[in-house]
């Protein structure tokens, strides 16, 4: 009789390999060495696959015996040193993370990439609680994200705050994403949030009608190139986008756990990656 693998464990395999390729094996040359640092930045990663709470990560880690023997820990971690693990790792090795899994997948080369942002809650007060209490929120975490058409795999991605444009992100995105589209052939599809000075003329995005009218040649050029993408169906493909959207928050949750605004700013990036992951 075959058994059964279980996609926790094959989760917590990926993102072991990941850390131990994006960190280095301890946050300090004197600090205790009960855990090294991909141990413990693998169990951050499930903890935000499961969507769990740091307490919860801990009574979940001692219930699984396998995924402690996959990610190879002496013992399971406290929950406070999840926290601490979390504070540790910076933006900038989770999104390093990511680049590497896209590397192992073997850069696919896409026709189009699909760009759009998401919001984060801030808290996890509910919506019915913040229409009754008068105490809705005005600002949020935003993710965004560039994904590709064909393998919805989220190509590039960066976080922010909102309410806001998305233009300020588009020329990272793009430079990001350029890598896995092919060489020349490609195209970039975007909601009119994108609209901004560093839209190029082939791009998808539509432009913003400021007085009803567009009175820019070039701009008037664009939508009637929107339009007629519209019309053969590739303007659609951006809807894959929202798609990755939806999956982001129904499975990884849409709400921000963190307290502080440097650590909140992290988790847009850490659901993008392990939505790479789960893929």
């Amino acid at each position: 009789m075959t058994t059964r693998e279980s996609r926790y464990v094959r989760v917590a395999r990926i993102a072991y390999r990941l850390a131990k390729q994006a960190l280095p094996m301890y946050s300090h040359a004197k600090s205790p060495h009960h855990f090294t640092l991909p141990q413990l930045g693998a169990c951050v990663l499930l903890m935000f696959y499961l969507n769990l709470s740091y307490r919860d990560m801990e009574e979940w880690l001692l219930a699984s015996d396998a995924v402690g023997k996959e990610l190879e820990l002496p013992r399971v971690p406290d929950h406070t040193t999840l926290q601490r693990t979390y504070a540790k790792i910076r933006k900038a090795d989770w999104m390093r993370m990511n680049e590497t899994l896209l590397e192992e997948i073997g850069r696919p080369e896409e026709e189009g990439v699909a760009a759009d942002s998401t919001g984060f809650s801030p808290g996890p007060a509910s919506s019915y609680y913040q229409s009754r209490s008068g105490k809705a929120y005005r600002h949020w975490a935003k993710g965004v994200y560039a994904v590709g058409i064909v393998s919805q795999f989220i190509l590039a991605m960066q976080s922010g705050w909102g309410p806001g444009s998305d233009a300020p992100y588009l020329g990272y995105l793009r430079r990001k994403a350029r890598r896995f589209a092919k060489r020349r052939a490609w195209v970039l599809l975007a909601d009119s949030g994108f609209d901004g000075r560093t839209v190029r003329p082939q791009d998808l995005i539509p432009p913003v009608r400021r007085g009803g009218n567009l009175l820019a040649p070039e701009r008037r050029a664009r939508s009637e190139l929107v339009s007629a993408a519209r019309l053969d169906g590739l303007y659609g493909q951006r809807w894959k986008t929202e798609t990755v959207n939806s999956v982001i928050k129904r499975k990884f949750g849409q709400a921000i756990r963190s307290r502080k605004r440097s650590l909140q700013n992290r988790e847009p990036i850490i659901k993008g990656l392990v939505y790479n992951i789960h893929r």
